[in-house]
């Protein structure tokens, strides 16, 4: 290392430090990278790669951007799953001997993003923790450009599920987990939908209750006793210290906007694991994943960026809880009915800047003046919120008028310190208003009247010379010169003193103008300097009000998402649901809320639900494709998914019982990365429902059993049916879509069962989907109809129909033979559903031990089962 340069040797001392991490290394206006960072850079970022003498003949690659252009690239970067480290000057270079002092001040990864450039305004950007602990798993979550601080840990039954539905609820951008638990944990942490997320290693000891504990009881007493954090929730205290950690080792400061800690029960709220998120489109569609064409966006009409987040986590944590849910809509239902109330109060909301990051980028030392200037702002336009919200009657709105703080002093102190409109830099001046301090005040007087006695001075040796383009410049190495071009150096006085020899000019100075100077660039710099310190004063009184600002921005986020369900409630016709204690569904002229807005006016066909749990709580839905039979059992879920997360549903009137989780069997496809059919992927999603719904979940199930041969299907579709219906551990709302029309005799088996079709009109070849639910089941599925719709040729449609004809006639045999079984019967072929008594098919599989089958499994033996029966001429499925 001795053959380079000074500098170099001190860039290669700290990157030895972080050898994971892109360098970004500051060198005057711009961060350069070395070596292998910057050929990697160049590559993935496109910059031109350069080199720079190192030292004795040495030329090392090197690349860099402009420091204020540098978030950009950043991102780019980290985008691309790199770390950066960031490396500034962390001494005055006019007092440095040597070289100057530079430090790593910060590592920006995923999930410790602090940039506004950088994060969506409407989404939480979580950096997450997971750790196994006896058999449990700890998660926490924290979003460090908001403050948000939270932990929990799965129960004991389905740990390794409940996490996977936690991490797709947050979707974090990092995950931390221990060196030691990498095999156990990484294949569950892959995102359902495909797209990447940052797993870091992080070591053991972090994780460990040894220095978990003392860390928490040191930063968070209150969580600790409040949620027995040492207590019986180990795991979620050990993946929360782990986070803090973390965040503290990247972040290098000392994070005083982490101020609570919050643990939660996920049996609070409704669990939604990655199928159902996806499937119902809550925050974004699944075909291009936008924001347009899902629930959020045609709930959001919030007027804060912290509002937004908030409704998001709203729709995605729905509320359990009737009272919760019922304090939720009676302010929705206030606000709805005084809307003068609600457009008053989104009004003055739409004045209030983003709190929550301002505060975190304050806390984090990355706030400028203006970041100042937004805050103070909307600290101003508290008052107004909070005398809105005197009189209200309900009373989550009258309880946070109360809570609201404002922390005026700090607001009035910023606003009468920071000019209206502040430059981004912060070292260079002009951040203080004239009057507010007296020293400023003289600086500034001072090197004002130094440029206005310069330009006298100019105008005074033009004439006393005779030399007339004689100019004053200044540069950071010469200082102030007089500028003589060689045309008139005959005229130059001998009391000039040449500084430089230009091309076609000379540089001169005079004893006048050195003290001058003096005068000028000392009154300058100590201006600049007393600015930045007055700056830094307000923003530590900000930061020591962090915690009063982060509540106030809770609240005003509460306010604004509640403003919006009430927004949307006016626009889109909805109704207030009625919260009933027990776990029936009756819906009336229920609509789906994202495809009636997708329609003209007045072209959405209504439906009618009524799930009663304890007469048929399956309904069993019939018709053909493009009929309306996925939208129903959509607009269904979603409609009791918007009434618990205390929303008005679209309905004329809907009574919902509490549901605990939603599952969907909806549509299928090739896993092909882990090797899984679409019919095996659709078996696995299948086997996991049968597996964890309870007695209070709603299942959609659309077309079981599609994947694969017909009577394989159909085997498969009747005795997942009858699993449902019989089984003490589920008997839960179902809302199953079907083509086989021979599931339609289980309503004369099954009690639970009830049967319902899609309304069709035939005349001549031509169908008509009316889109109506009506009482019945549908013998015929219409696909050729359907097919013709599609433009497919006229030939094949008329040999479409001579085959269909023969193999119904074929098939017509076997099923009249398949509609005699019982359901005595039916239950015995539920292989590892039931205890089932003696079958001789039964008997000779349970040889080979298959009691304490999983239900994948037991399917699978279905299957072969009937293979096996059709292979003896046997036709029952």
């Amino acid at each position: 290392m001795s053959s380079y340069t000074p500098m170099m040797q001190q860039y290669l001392a700290i990157k030895e430090k972080h050898p994971d991490s892109i360098l970004f290394f500051r060198l005057g206006d711009f961060y350069e990278m070395f070596f292998q960072d910057a050929q990697t850079a160049s590559k993935e970022i496109d910059l031109t790669l350069t080199a720079r003498d190192a030292g004795k003949g040495n030329r090392v690659p090197m690349a860099g951007v402009p420091h204020h252009a540098a978030e950009n690239y950043i991102a780019k970067l980290i985008d691309k799953g790199y770390t950066v480290a960031i490396c500034d000057q962390v001494e005055d270079p006019k007092e440095a001997k040597g070289v100057v002092r530079r430090e790593v001040t910060r590592i920006i990864t995923p999930g410790t993003i602090l940039d506004p450039g950088l994060l969506r305004d409407n989404e939480n950007n979580y950096l997450c923790a997971v750790v196994i602990v006896e058999d449990q798993i700890g998660i926490a979550a924290m979003d460090i450009s908001t403050g948000f601080f939270t932990c929990t840990q799965t129960t004991r039954s389905d740990s390794m599920e409940s996490m996977e539905s936690e991490l797709a609820r947050l979707n974090p951008a990092e995950i931390l987990i221990p060196s030691s638990q990498e095999d156990r944990l990484r294949p569950h942490l892959q995102k359902k939908d495909g797209s990447w997320c940052r797993i870091t290693l992080w070591h053991d000891s972090y994780f460990s209750k040894d220095r978990a504990f003392p860390l928490l009881e040191k930063h968070f007493p209150d969580s600790v006793e409040e949620y027995s954090l040492i207590g019986e929730n180990q795991g979620a205290a050990q993946a929360a210290a782990a986070v803090y950690f973390y965040v503290l080792d990247t972040q290098k400061n000392s994070l005083c906007h982490i101020t609570d800690l919050e643990f939660y029960e996920t049996a609070s709220y409704m669990v939604l694991d990655a199928n159902a998120r996806r499937n119902l489109e809550l925050t974004q569609t699944i075909r291009d994943r936008k924001k347009k064409g899902s629930l959020l966006w045609i709930l959001d009409r919030t007027k804060t960026a912290m509002g937004s987040r908030l409704l998001r986590n709203w729709i995605e944590q729905p509320l359990c809880n009737a009272n919760d849910i019922t304090q939720r809509l009676d302010g929705v239902e206030e606000l709805v009915n005084n809307s003068l109330l609600r457009s008053d109060l989104q009004t003055a909301l739409s004045q209030i800047f983003d709190l929550e990051r301002l505060v975190g980028r304050s806390a984090c030392g990355q706030a400028n003046a203006r970041d100042l200037y937004a805050l103070a702002s909307s600290l101003h336009c508290i008052p107004a919120i909070q005398s809105l919200l005197v009189d209200t009657e309900s009373a989550l709105l009258n309880f946070w008028g109360q809570q609201l703080d404002g922390c005026l002093e700090l607001a009035q102190q910023i606003h009468l310190a920071l000019v209206e409109e502040p430059p981004l830099a912060l070292k260079d001046g002009g951040l203080i208003r004239s009057g507010y301090d007296s020293q400023v005040d003289r600086l500034r007087e001072a090197a004002t009247h130094g440029k206005a006695w310069l330009n006298q001075y100019e105008a005074d040796e033009r004439s006393r010379t005779g030399i007339k383009n004689l100019k004053i410049g200044y540069n950071r190495v010469f200082g102030y010169y007089l500028t003589v071009t060689n045309s008139y150096s005959h005229l130059v006085p001998s009391d000039y003193q040449r500084k430089q020899t230009l091309t076609n000019a000379e540089r001169y100075t005079t004893k006048q103008l050195l003290e001058y100077e003096s005068e000028i660039l000392g009154a300058e710099d100590r201006l600049k300097t007393m600015e930045y310190d007055i700056f830094c004063e307000m923003r530590d009184q900000a930061n020591a009000k962090a915690k009063n600002i982060l509540a106030d921005a809770e609240t005003l986020a509460c306010i604004d998402a509640l403003c919006s369900l009430a927004d949307a409630a006016v626009r889109n016709r909805y109704t207030r649901p009625a919260i009933n204690a027990g776990m029936d569904i009756r819906i009336e002229s229920g609509r789906h809320p994202v495809v009636e807005q997708m329609l003209p006016p007045g072209e959405f066909v209504s439906n009618d639900t009524y799930i009663q749990r304890d007469a048929h709580p399956i309904l069993l839905l019939t018709g053909p494709n493009m009929a309306g039979k996925s939208t129903y059992m959509r607009q269904t879920a979603l409609i009791v998914l918007m009434a618990q997360l205390g929303s008005f549903v679209p309905a004329d009137y809907a009574e919902i019982g509490l549901v605990d989780r939603i599952f969907t069997r909806v549509g299928a496809q090739d896993d092909l990365a882990s090797g899984q059919s679409t019919f095996m992927v659709e078996m696995n999603e299948m086997a996991y429902i049968l597996q964890y719904a309870t007695p209070q979940s709603l299942l959609l199930l659309d077309e079981v059993g599609r994947g694969t041969s017909t009577f394989d299907g159909l085997s498969i579709a009747w005795a997942i049916t009858e699993h449902i219906h019989n089984h003490s551990q589920l008997q839960c709302r179902t809302l199953f879509a079907t083509h086989y029309h021979e599931l339609t005799d289980l309503e004369e088996i099954l009690t639970g069962v009830k049967n319902y079709s899609i309304a069709v009109r035939e005349i001549g070849e031509q169908v008509i989907f009316l889109h109506k639910i009506i009482e019945g089941g549908a013998d015929r599925s219409y696909g050729i109809q359907v097919a013709r719709l599609a433009g497919i040729p006229a030939p094949v449609l008329t040999r479409a129909k001579e085959l269909l004809f023969k193999l119904e006639e074929r098939d017509e045999i076997t099923l009249k033979k398949t509609r005699k079984q019982s359901s005595d019967e039916y239950k015995h072929a539920q292989i590892g559903f039931f205890d089932s008594e003696s079958h001789p098919v039964l008997d000779e599989l349970r040889k080979v031990h298959i009691e304490g089958t999983t239900p994948l499994e037991a399917l699978q033996l279905l299957m072969e089962w009937q293979r096996r029966l059709v292979d003896e001429g046997r036709s029952q499925p």
